[in-house]
C-alpha cells in the first residue's frame, strides 16, 4: 500500500463518520501529540538497552506497534487535511539537512 492509498483510506473512514467538522488542522496536531505522548510513555523510564530490546517482547512490541501506527495515521490524516505531500516534503528535509549536516563532519547535538 502507497502512502496516497493509506491517506485515502483514512479520508473514507474519517467520511464514513462524519468526523470531518472534528479534524480541523489544530485539533489533529493535538491528537497526534497525544499519541506521541502515549507511544513516549512506552519508553519513558527505560534504560537504552531496555529501549533497543522493547520489540523483542511480543506484548511491548504490540504496544510500540499500536502507537506508532496512531502516530502514522493522524500525521497522514494531518497532511490530507492541509494539502501536504509527505513524501515530498520528507524529500525536501532531507535535501536541506544533507546541506547543514555534511557528512564526516562529526558535530553532536549539543554542538548545534
Amino acid at each position: 500500500m502507497t502512502l496516497e492509498e493509506l491517506s485515502s483510506r483514512q479520508r473514507a473512514f474519517a467520511d464514513a463518520r462524519a468526523w470531518g467538522p472534528f479534524h480541523t488542522p489544530k485539533n489533529l496536531v493535538m491528537a497526534l501529540t497525544g499519541e506521541v505522548g502515549e507511544l513516549n510513555e512506552l519508553f519513558q523510564w527505560l534504560t537504552p538497552e531496555e529501549a533497543a530490546a522493547a520489540p523483542d517482547d511480543p506484548d511491548a512490541r504490540a504496544r510500540i506497534e499500536d502507537e506508532m501506527a496512531d502516530v502514522l495515521l493522524y500525521l497522514v490524516r494531518l497532511a490530507d487535511v492541509l494539502g501536504v505531500d509527505l513524501i515530498a516534503a520528507g524529500n525536501a528535509k532531507i535535501d536541506r539537512n544533507e546541506t547543514r549536516f555534511p557528512p564526516g563532519v562529526g558535530r553532536t547535538a549539543l554542538e548545534r
